[in-house]
C-alpha cells in the first residue's frame, strides 16, 4: 500500500480520503484551515457527507509539507480557483517524478489552462495526471459503485494512478487525452447551470434530454477545435459527467442554476448552496475558449448571460428554442 497526501479537505477531497484509506493506503488529508482539521481530528466526519466515517487510520494536518514528504500520489483537491496557489506554494516541497493527480474541475479564466496544464506549468519537474468522471463525493463516501477515468500525458503515470485508486467499488479506466477530460469534467458544470435552471423554471425531461444531448455535442466540436480526441467527450468524463451533474440531487451546479431559474440572483444561488459552485468559475473560460476557436456554444453563451448579464433565465431558454433553424449534425447529408 502507498503514502498518499490528500489536499483539500472539501467534500470531494475527505471522500477521496475514505475511498483510499477503505482499500489500505497510508493517507494524509491536508487542509489550509486549521478549525477544519480540529473538527476532523475530533469527529472523523465531515458535515457534507451524512452517514459516512473517514477511517481512524487517516491524519489531518495544516502543514502542507508534512502532507506532501515522501508521498508516492498527492491529489489535488482543492477548489480549481485555488490550485494555483496552491502548487505554487510546493514548489519548494516536490522532487523531481513526484506524481500529482487533479481531481478539480475548472479551467482557469485568465490564462485558459486545465487543472493539470498549470499544475505543470508551476511544477515542471513533476508527473501530472488527473482523475475526472461522474463520480458524486455524497456516493463515493459511501461505496457506491462509480467509474472514472485516470489520465496523464504518458502511460505508466497513468497506470500508476489507476493503480493507488482501483478498487472493489471504485472502477478507473485510463486515458491518454488529459486536456479532453478535463475540459469535459469542468464545462459539464456550465451545462448542469443550464440544466438547473429548466429545472427551476419549471421544465421537465424533454428540456434535460435537450440540454444533455446538444451540451455534449457544444463541448464535443469545443475539444476537437482544442485538439482533443471525439471520442473523449462521449465517454465518461464528457457524457458521462454530463447525465450525473445535470440530473443528481447532488450536484452543487445543477441546484444553483435551479435556484437562478427561480429567480434568484447568482450570489444568493452560490450562497444558498453553500460550496464553491464550480461551475461559475468555469463559464467565462468556456465563452472565451468557443470564440478563441470560432466553436457555436449556445448553452454556454445564454449561460453566461445568465450569470452575469443578468439575463432572465425565462427569456435564455426563449432565445436557445427559437434560433435559426439547422441540422442536428450538418456532417451527415442526404445521398440525394
Amino acid at each position: 500500500m502507498a503514502k498518499i497526501g490528500v489536499l483539500g479537505s472539501g467534500t470531494w477531497g475527505t471522500a477521496l480520503t475514505i475511498h483510499l484509506a477503505g482499500i489500505g493506503h497510508e493517507v494524509t488529508l491536508w487542509s489550509a484551515f486549521q478549525n477544519e482539521i480540529d473538527a476532523l481530528n475530533s469527529t472523523y466526519k465531515h458535515v457534507n457527507l451524512p452517514g459516512s466515517t473517514i477511517p481512524r487510520s487517516v491524519r489531518f494536518t495544516s502543514d502542507l509539507a508534512e502532507a506532501c514528504a515522501d508521498k508516492a500520489l498527492i491529489v489535488l483537491a482543492v477548489p480549481s480557483i485555488f490550485t494555483r496557489g496552491t502548487v505554487q506554494k510546493m514548489k519548494t516541497l516536490i522532487k523531481p517524478g513526484q506524481v500529482l493527480v487533479n481531481v478539480a474541475k475548472g479551467i482557469e479564466e485568465d490564462t485558459l489552462l486545465t487543472q493539470s496544464e498549470l499544475t505543470k506549468e508551476e511544477l515542471p519537474e513533476a508527473n501530472v495526471g488527473a482523475l475526472c468522471g461522474p463520480s458524486h463525493a455524497e456516493e463515493v463516501s459511501l461505496g457506491v459503485p462509480t467509474a472514472v477515468c485516470a489520465g496523464a500525458a504518458d502511460r505508466a503515470t497513468a497506470e500508476f494512478i489507476q493503480s493507488i485508486f482501483m478498487g472493489p467499488k471504485f472502477r478507473v479506466y485510463t486515458g491518454a487525452d488529459v486536456v479532453g477530460m478535463e475540459v469535459g469534467s469542468s464545462l459539464k458544470n456550465v451545462i448542469a447551470l443550464a440544466a438547473g435552471m429548466a429545472d427551476g423554471l419549471g421544465c421537465g425531461d424533454n428540456t434535460l434530454a435537450a440540454l444533455i444531448t446538444r451540451g455534449v455535442k457544444e463541448l464535443a466540436q469545443l475539444g476537437t477545435a482544442m485538439g482533443c480526441r471525439h471520442d473523449t467527450f462521449y465517454g465518461l468524463t464528457g457524457l458521462g459527467d454530463l447525465i450525473v451533474t445535470c440530473q443528481s440531487k447532488h450536484s452543487r451546479n445543477r441546484r444553483a442554476g435551479q435556484l437562478m431559474g427561480q429567480g434568484w440572483t447568482m450570489e444568493a444561488a452560490t450562497k444558498e448552496v453553500g460550496q464553491v459552485v464550480e461551475g461559475i468559475y468555469s463559464a467565462k473560460a468556456g465563452l472565451a475558449l468557443g470564440r478563441k476557436y470560432s466553436v457555436d456554444i449556445p448553452i454556454i453563451e445564454e449561460t453566461n448571460r445568465v450569470l452575469f448579464e443578468d439575463k432572465p433565465a425565462s427569456k435564455a431558454l426563449d432565445d436557445l428554442m427559437t434560433r435559426n433553424r439547422t441540422m442536428e449534425y450538418p456532417g451527415i447529408v442526404w445521398e440525394a
